[in-house]
């Protein structure tokens, strides 16, 4: 008895969430979070977090292009969100004449505002717990591909009400590993317009090397602007459209903060996975972090040495190598913090007292009593199948473009209508085309898939390697010259006349389309081997999230973030990395000035932004101590998706921009660890101090509901 009431205890402490972890689902704060968020300083009314009915906190927080969240700061439509969120659609805009990326951007009136085609900006309209109208339709007799395919098909039908329409996005997204769904639906925007952007020695001022790294100067933000119809609607791009008037707009505060001062974000965590098991942590790390750091370096290393040398080829790489390089810091920085924090080991020790709690009890042990072997079989007999699929993945589908392009020209259809052909054209291809350098991917095809010949066996070769054994004798220099020689997909112009010309047996001739098949045929053979452990997997998650959640009843559990609207609590604070090392919670524009080098790509300043700043003419920016603050730390917990979101104070008004997590906790999506992870985001002051004095654009200013 008391063996087993010990047991319990541990189990209890164990799970029983930091107060300050979590990224809550608005409509699932319980009263113990609301007490903590009090206590920590939240004098907010908590009706007006969320409802569907009224405006609220809620309606302000929005889905930033497809990745990113952002913040309406304005009756005008205006959206605060990171730089690097609006990266993509700086660099479209951009052009040697015109480098918005290098020298900023800023409108002065609204007819000067420039589309930013194809960028949308979502609105939550609703969130409705749908679980017990679906799970109690799914016979328990099915197996796990069968459940999926009966839980899409009751989704379907739950969301036919929306089909049809391009400015609303309907989804039923599973939570809890599949033990509990929500409706999700979304206002989509669809006429979104730059305003702001900063130039890049502020915007992603330390550039790779400070990335998620502290102590940051980096001014990460931009401006947009949501337009609609005449009747405050979302619309297609017009001229005759209006700026929006959101359902609610968030103060912006210039009173600053202090260590210890309650700070909340809202926004849309893409993905943790808190409740992975051992095995799948170590597969994690093993079997897809270290071969995309491999394949990623090699890659970002070939683009870094050519944008450093051209500005045609920096515009054009700009946004693919920040993407691509900011996964690549976050695999590395992951696997040293989860090896630091001793993560597998502690997740051992609780799957061994879960172990324990089942077979305590004969009920239990019928129905969880097979989840841990299950997911032990399943990852550990899949590791190097994953291994070799992420660096088929890194390699085909992520890393040489060719590829891509020819995947793309598969869908193009030549029996469809002229208007059809050129739609696709203009949006599929031409679109791509603007920021490809064939010289380059030539370069990345030969390294990419040399390694990949060198790392994964022969039989999970392409079929193409047997080619450029017989034809090139194992030259991949060769193979890639030979290919970027005879291809029509190497030149824009070339591709668009083989187009109209080539049946498809001259197409797929073509040496790139015959790449990607033999690339395709490769993923088809690899799919299907891991498709069984994929199912176990996803059988063994659910039953072990389930047991996780019987084993604690009196637990308030948050679900993993996927790409939903989540709200996190905690406080302004520093933190200590090492021994004898404390890091103050705020940094300051004398940074900018200490780390500035001339010629250096990610740290020169231009230096009229340098005299600006020397001049310390902070105005009403500046924080009480007289300086300019730039950036500030908290321990709210977030992660990727995040990238945008609005940092409140306890009155909801908001502070700034998160934009980063630190190294020292890039083990965050696995674990939450309160002693050491903390969100690094860009002080409000800075920003409004950065769009007046600096880009000399005060109407922006004079737009916002400014709180001293």
């Amino acid at each position: 008895m008391k063996k087993t009431f010990l047991s319990i205890v541990l189990l209890f402490v164990v799970f029983v969430a930091f107060a300050d972890e979590g990224m809550w689902i608005l409509k699932e704060l319980n009263k113990q979070s609301i007490a903590r968020m009090q206590e920590l300083g939240f004098v907010f009314p908590i009706d007006q977090l969320y409802d569907e009915n009224n405006p609220s906190l809620k309606d302000a927080v929005v889905i930033f292009g497809g990745g990113c969240s952002g913040v309406a700061v304005s009756d005008q439509g205006l959206i605060f969100t990171n730089h690097h969120c609006g990266y993509d659609a700086i660099q479209k805009l951009s052009s040697i004449e015109q480098d918005y990326l290098k020298n900023g951007f800023m409108a002065d009136s609204y007819e000067n505002e420039l589309q930013a085609d194809g960028l949308t900006v979502s609105f939550l309209q609703s969130m409705q717990d749908v679980t017990d109208e679906i799970l109690p339709k799914i016979p328990s007799v099915l197996n796990e591909v069968q459940r999926e395919l009966a839980i899409d098909s009751i989704s379907d039908l739950l969301l036919t009400e929306y089909d049809g329409n391009p400015f609303i996005d309907a989804q039923v997204i599973p939570f809890y590993a599949g033990n509990k769904y929500y409706r999700v639906v979304y206002d989509v925007f669809r006429d979104v317009r730059l305003v702001i952007a900063p130039p890049q020695s502020i915007g992603k001022f330390g550039g790779e090397t400070d990335n998620w790294m502290w102590p940051r100067h980096t001014g990460d933000f931009s401006v947009f602007r949501v337009y609609a119809d005449k009747d405050n609607k979302p619309a297609e791009y017009s001229k005759d459209n209006v700026p929006y008037k959101p359902k609610y707009v968030v103060p912006v505060s210039l009173k600053g903060m202090a260590e210890g001062d309650y700070a909340m974000t809202i926004g849309y965590p893409g993905r943790t996975q808190r409740y992975l098991s051992s095995w799948g942590i170590k597969q994690m790390m093993e079997s897809e972090n270290k071969p995309r750091i491999e394949v990623r370096g090699v890659k970002q290393q070939i683009w870094w040495d050519a944008m450093t040398k051209s500005d045609v080829t920096r515009i054009k790489y700009a946004s693919k190598y920040a993407g691509s390089s900011n996964y690549w810091k976050n695999a590395k920085g992951m696997n040293v913090a989860l090896v630091k924090m001793n993560v597998v080991s502690e997740k051992e020790s609780l799957e061994s007292r879960m172990e324990e709690w089942i077979n305590s009890d004969q009920q239990r042990k019928e129905k969880y009593g097979d989840v841990l072997s299950i997911l032990k079989e399943a990852y550990t007999e899949t590791n190097d199948l994953a291994k070799y699929t992420t660096y088929f993945l890194e390699t085909f589908h992520n890393g040489i473009e060719i590829i891509r392009f020819a995947n793309t020209i598969l869908q193009f259809d030549a029996n469809g209508s002229q208007q059809e052909k050129q739609e696709f054209i203009s949006d599929r291809i031409i679109n791509a085309y603007k920021n490809y350098n064939p010289d380059l991917d030539k370069k990345v095809l030969a390294e990419l898939m040399k390694l990949y010949a060198e790392r994964v066996p022969e039989q999970y070769h392409p079929d193409i390697y047997k080619t450029i054994q017989k034809k090139f004798k194992g030259n991949y220099d060769k193979y890639a010259d030979w290919l970027f020689k005879h291809s029509k997909f190497t030149n824009l112009d070339d591709l668009l006349e083989f187009l109209k010309t080539a049946d498809i047996k001259k197409l797929i001739k073509d040496p790139a389309m015959e790449l990607a098949l033999s690339v395709k045929d490769m993923g088809y053979e690899l799919s299907s081997q891991m498709i069984p452990a994929y199912e176990k997997i996803m059988q063994g998650e659910r039953k072990f999230m389930s047991a996780l959640m019987e084993m604690n009843p009196d637990k308030e559990f948050y679900p993993d973030a996927n790409f939903t609207q989540r709200l996190s609590y905690g406080t302004i604070k520093g933190y200590q990395p090492r021994d004898a090392v404390w890091y103050h919670y705020f940094s300051t524009t004398q940074g900018v000035l200490e780390k500035e080098i001339p010629d250096d790509p990610e740290f020169e300043v231009q230096p009229f932004i340098l005299d600006i700043l020397k001049m310390a003419d902070f105005d009403r920016y500046a924080d009480k101590d007289g300086k300019m603050h730039v950036c500030f730390l908290s321990d709210n917990d977030i992660t990727g998706g995040n990238s945008g979101s609005p940092v409140f104070n306890g009155n909801a008004e908001l502070l700034g921009l998160a934009f980063d997590g630190n190294w020292e906790a890039l083990s965050g999506d696995v674990i939450f660890e309160p002693e050491m992870q903390r969100t690094i985001s860009v002080d409000i002051r800075y920003i409004l101090f950065v769009i007046d004095k600096i880009m000399k654009a005060p109407h922006i200013v004079n737009e916002l509901n400014l709180v001293q």
